[in-house]
Parts: structure tokens; C-alpha cells; sequence
């Protein structure tokens, strides 16, 4: 029985987990788990990159003691990046993308390249936190420490490069950076010589499924493990997420819930438009030169940054009372845009609940229960929000939406994301990204033969929860309230 192991970082927590193929199914079992935690040094928020990647050995160590694996796969979430001098060194620790370097920088970026044009070569949504405005935040404030860099290597890309010694560039999680040309698939010329970067910095592009290369020896010997190869997967892990949607058609609606939320569909072509610029919607590479057609949406980092300062207060809750609080409160009394900046930061986000509603001359919420309540309630309009835009910019509805993720296991948001949009939702897998990683593998030596074995497979693997919409004549009728505040 052939194994895989996958790591899978995410924003809290990473995880080495085996991925076993028998009888048509796809089997997971997790042998590490670590927290993956963002370290502030003055004021800059850092990756704590060498723990992490010990951790990569221990979660080695774990599975070779479980039974052994034959190749290794890393994904993590997008745009972040570390720095290679010429001698092959890390220059620093890799900056988090919650950091506060690139504040600004989208609107001043228009004066060299304009929004429409840079929307058109990279089909990208604009974030602050995209590598391309990071990169010009270095250009800016550091321009030595990119003088001295040889190579820049996203996070996945990083990782793999310390377990081989191998460099390269995984094309899906390039392309959530906004320097990739979105129709001749390379770096773009335009944009690096627009902002000053210096192409040669970049790793050679790589498709999922490539072997990047082997275990190198000295690993091997540390963690008496055999060489095996190393592929990259599907490093950008919403995209390892999209090929275990458990949907063999390849025609679906699909919202990546976690701590970021991911809604969109696969498309065989970028859609750039004035429409998807409107939107500003992201087109990013996938398997087999598939394209993510989809929107970033602020998820449950909502929920859980908000639990962290109620722990902070003092006041210990768990999901499920959070949800039971949510509950017991009365519905749309008030709504926050989600994608609203002051959201994305760490902090005290009840207090910037109250603080948005306040602005814009809504009921303010008190209690934990009614700050629960708008935001459960906020994400699900979000969601129809989006839903609506999707359907506008493809031509096409989808009767079902797939939700996969963390977020699946929290019934609560999963019903009103049915109710929201009057669409059926159904939930699963919970470990999506892992099983896209290890499918990804599996692909790449033949064991599976195409996305859409993989996504049979999966669908095989998995019980779906299946949630039919409700009450939906008044969440329609809130809706109307929620387009008032939201974007």
C-alpha cells in the first residue's frame, strides 16, 4: 500500500499527516501537530521559520516510526516568501503578510503601473498583503537586503528547498503573488521592471506534480530516513483545497472555509474583465493548468482573534459556546463588512464590531452572544454577496455549493451560508487541503490517473453533511439591510 506524507501549514497550527490509498479510498493520519504561531520582534511580524521547519523533521521522524512514506508534499497559504543569498543562506526570517510593511501601497502602486493595466497582465485581485507589494515594500525601506538576495523562494518552496536543496517556483502558489503574467504563465517583464525588481531573483516555474528532487543526505541521516522525493504539490494550500472538491463534474461552486474564506470555481481560462476587475477577483493557476477563479473573503479569523481577546479578558469560551451564545441572540440586528481593513489586523476585534456599527448608524452589539451573532451573520451575507458576483462574472449557476475546510465542522455557519444564499450546501472534506496534497502525489507517479480520479476518490473517501436552505424569504429581506454597509 503505497503512503504519502503531507505537511500542511496553517494559521495556526502545521501538521504531518500520512496519507494511505487502498480499495479507492483515500485514508489520513496525523502523526505531528505543532502551532505555527507568528513572532513580533519591534515592529515586524515574522514567520518563526527555523522552529517550523524542525518541526518538518520531528513530523519525519513520527512517520517513518508510523510505518514509513514514499514521498513528501508541503503546502502552506500564499504570497509569503524567505530570502536566499548566493551561498544559499536565509538572509532573515520571512516576513508574515499580517504584517503592517505594505499599508498603502496598493493605491500608490497605481502610479507606476495603472489598476486597469495591472489587473490585466496578472488577473489578481489587489491585497496589500500580495508578494508584489511586499516586494516593493523591501525596494523601498530595504532596498540593501534585496541587493543581497540571489533567490526568493515562497514558503512551501523555502521549506522543500532546506529538505533537498532544490530551488524552484511551484506555479499555483506564483501565481497568488501578482508578478506572474497571467497569459504567457512566466514572471512578468512588465511589472519587475516597473517596481524594480530583479527578475533573476526568481526560482525556475515548476507544475504541480513535479519532483522537485530528494531527500538530501544530511536529512536523511538526521532523521534515519531512507531518500524519497520530494513534489510540489499544490503549495498554495487553496488550491490543494479546490482538487479534493468532491465534485467529478467540474462544474461547482466551492467555499474554502477557514481562517481565510475562499469562494469561486475552476475554470479552463482566466476570466479578466472589467467585471472580475470590478469585483476584483483573483484568477489563480491550479492543476493541470486550471485556473481558481475566486474571491479572499475574511473567514473565522473573525471568530478566532475574537475568542483570543475574550481569553485575553479572561473569559475562556469554547467554538461550540460561541455558537450557543450566537443562537440564543435575536437575528439581523446588525452587520459588519468582513473585507473591511481595520478587520485583518490582530487585536481587539469585538471591540472593532461595535466600533463599525457605531460608524454606520447600526444597533451597536453588547453582549459576546450579539457580536457572535453579526459576525456568523456578516460572513453568510458575504457570502451571498459573493455568490451573486461569481454567478455574474461566469454566466453560470451553481445549485450547490461545497464547503470544505476547517469550517465544515461548524454546523452553525454552514446553515446560514445555505439559508444566506438559498443554495445547498454540502460540507466536506474537513482535511480538503491535505487530501488535495496527498492526491497531488499520488498523481504524480500515476498511482491516480487524472482530477478527476482524484476528486472520485476523495468523494469516496468522505460522508458529506448535506445542509438545505431555510428561512430564506428573511434572510433575503436582511440581506438589503447588509448591502447598505458592505462592499
Amino acid at each position: 500500500m503505497k503512503k504519502v506524507l503531507a505537511f500542511d501549514f496553517g494559521a495556526s497550527s502545521g501538521r504531518a499527516i500520512i496519507g494511505s490509498l487502498e480499495d479507492g479510498k483515500i485514508s489520513l493520519k496525523e502523526v505531528h501537530r505543532f502551532t505555527n504561531d507568528p513572532v513580533k520582534v519591534g515592529d515586524t511580524l515574522y514567520w518563526d521559520v527555523l522552529r517550523l521547519f524542525h518541526e518538518i523533521k520531528q513530523g519525519i521522524v513520527k512517520a517513518k516510526i508510523a510505518g514509513g512514506f514514499d514521498s513528501i508534499g508541503i503546502d502552506t497559504w500564499g504570497v509569503d516568501f524567505g530570502l536566499i543569498d548566493k551561498d544559499g543562506r536565509l538572509l532573515e526570517n520571512p516576513v508574515h503578510y499580517r504584517d503592517l510593511r505594505t499599508a498603502g501601497l496598493v493605491e500608490e502602486s497605481f502610479k507606476t503601473i495603472p489598476k486597469e493595466k495591472l489587473y490585466g497582465i496578472t488577473g489578481i485581485q489587489f491585497m496589500e498583503l500580495n508578494t508584489l507589494f511586499q516586494l516593493i515594500s523591501l525596494r523601498r525601506q530595504r532596498p540593501e537586503l534585496l541587493d543581497r538576495a540571489d533567490k526568493m523562494l515562497f514558503m512551501p518552496d523555502l521549506f522543500a528547498y532546506f529538505l533537498t536543496g532544490k530551488m524552484c517556483a511551484e506555479y499555483s502558489i506564483a501565481s497568488t503573488s501578482q508578478l506572474i503574467d497571467i497569459n504567457t504563465r512566466t514572471w512578468s517583464k512588465e511589472i519587475l521592471e516597473g517596481f524594480g525588481i530583479d527578475e533573476s531573483i526568481f526560482a525556475p516555474l515548476v507544475q504541480p506534480g513535479t519532483v522537485l528532487g530528494n531527500l538530501s543526505p544530511e536529512i536523511c541521516e538526521e532523521c534515519g530516513v531512507e531518500s524519497v522525493p520530494v513534489i510540489s504539490v499544490c503549495g498554495h494550500d487553496t488550491q490543494s483545497a479546490i482538487t479534493a472538491v468532491p465534485c467529478e463534474d467540474g462544474n461547482f461552486a466551492f467555499l474554502s472555509s477557514g481562517t481565510w474564506s475562499l469562494f469561486g470555481t475552476e475554470l479552463d481560462e482566466p476570466i479578466v474583465n472589467e467585471t472580475s476587475l470590478n469585483i476584483n477577483i483573483t484568477n489563480e493557476g491550479g492543476l493541470g493548468g486550471k485556473t481558481g477563479f475566486l474571491k479572499n473573503i475574511i473567514g473565522l479569523w473573525l471568530i478566532q482573534e475574537s475568542r483570543r481577546q475574550w481569553q485575553r479578558e479572561g473569559k475562556d469560551y469554547s467554538y461550540a459556546d460561541l455558537e450557543k451564545l450566537a443562537l440564543a441572540e435575536e437575528p439581523f440586528k446588525c452587520f459588519i463588512d468582513p473585507d473591511a481593513p481595520e478587520f485583518v489586523p490582530q487585536g481587539n476585534i469585538p471591540q472593532r464590531v461595535r466600533d463599525f456599527c457605531k460608524k454606520t448608524g447600526q444597533y451597536v452589539p453588547q453582549s459576546t452572544g450579539e457580536i457572535m451573532r453579526c459576525i456568523y451573520e456578516s460572513l453568510a451575507m458575504k457570502y451571498r454577496l459573493t455568490f451573486e458576483k461569481l454567478c455574474e462574472c461566469t454566466g453560470k449557476d451553481y445549485p450547490v455549493i461545497h464547503v470544505i475546510g476547517g469550517g465544515t465542522k461548524d454546523g452553525l455557519l454552514c446553515g446560514m451560508t445555505a439559508n444566506s444564499c438559498d443554495r445547498t450546501v454540502k460540507a466536506g472534506p474537513i482535511e480538503a487541503t491535505v487530501m488535495g496534497n496527498v492526491a497531488v502525489q499520488f498523481m504524480s507517479d500515476g498511482t491516480i490517473g487524472s482530477i478527476g480520479e482524484a476528486r472520485k476518490t476523495v468523494a469516496a473517501s468522505e460522508n458529506l453533511k448535506t445542509y438545505e436552505p431555510k428561512d430564506t424569504a428573511e434572510w433575503k429581506a436582511a440581506y438589503a439591510d447588509f448591502l447598505k454597509i458592505a462592499k
